[in-house]
């Protein structure tokens, strides 16, 4: 679990950035961007902690041989 928080931690901000550098690429979602803003930060949050579990899992299988 240590291993996945960590990863969380990077996978979670990368995917937040992600989405939010798109929302303010999409120009008619600049009207309303502190909303989407925050949608999508809090998106790319939430889609990291399955990401990083998956990895943590495969990291913790081939580091026990």
């Amino acid at each position: 679990m240590k291993l996945a928080a960590m990863l969380w931690i990077m996978i979670g901000t990368t995917f937040a950035g992600m989405l939010v550098v798109a929302v303010l690429l999409v120009p008619s979602l600049q009207a309303q961007a502190k909303m989407w803003i925050a949608i999508a930060a809090a998106t790319g949050a939430v889609l990291g902690v399955p990401v990083a579990l998956t990895v943590a899992k495969a990291i913790e299988r081939q580091t026990q041989r």
